[in-house]
Parts: C-alpha cells; sequence; structure tokens
C-alpha cells in the first residue's frame, strides 16, 4: 500500500483483488462487473464511532458489506455502499494519532 500526502486528505494505493476481499473476504466485490477499486474512507477515533457511523449509514439507506469486525492489521472496522454505489470503509485503529485539523497522521516508517 502506498499513502500520498495532500492537504485536507490523503490517497492510498492498494491492490485491486486484495481491495476486494478486504470489503468481503468470503464474497468480494466483482472487479470487473460492479466494483471500481475504489473505496473511500472515514478515520474513526474510537470502535464506538466505527459502529455508530455504520449505524447512521444504514439508517440513511446504505447497505452494510462488511460488519464492523477486527481487522487483520489489529484495527476494527468494516464497509457500506452509499445510494450512489460508492465503497466505504470505516475504520479505528487503537494506535492512530490525528492533527489539529482531525486528519489521521500517517507516519512513513515502515
Amino acid at each position: 500500500m502506498i499513502f500520498f500526502r495532500n492537504e485536507g486528505t490523503r490517497i492510498a494505493l492498494y491492490p485491486l483483488e486484495d481491495l476486494a476481499k478486504d470489503v468481503n473476504q468470503e464474497n468480494p466485490p466483482a472487479i470487473l462487473s460492479g466494483f471500481s477499486g475504489i473505496t473511500l474512507a472515514y478515520n474513526a477515533k474510537s470502535i464506538e464511532e466505527v459502529d455508530a457511523i455504520l449505524k447512521k449509514a444504514k439508517l440513511a439507506g446504505a447497505t452494510i458489506q462488511k460488519e464492523p469486525t477486527k481487522t487483520d492489521w489489529g484495527g476494527y472496522g468494516g464497509y457500506f455502499t452509499d445510494l450512489d454505489g460508492y465503497y466505504w470503509e470505516v475504520a479505528y485503529g487503537e494506535d492512530w494519532e490525528f492533527d489539529e485539523s482531525n486528519m489521521l497522521v500517517i507516519n512513513d516508517q515502515k
């Protein structure tokens, strides 16, 4: 995965097949028939916030694609599709830090 720093946003490139499996391991979205390979992300500050955002999305008509759960990278998150069909990840990481503008701080250390 690669992150690009942009003023006010972050862009990450992730292998398409791996991203589809992250959305749903057992039944990943079809890459050439509906899944564009683009997901939007909401970076939450707690597990409870992840649950609350996914609940609000569902109440607004979104379809939950992946119920919130512990992730393989040590975080917690889930996915939904909005009314336009875009995939959104809602995630929380225990070690995440946010700057004064509430932007997730991405450390480039490997």
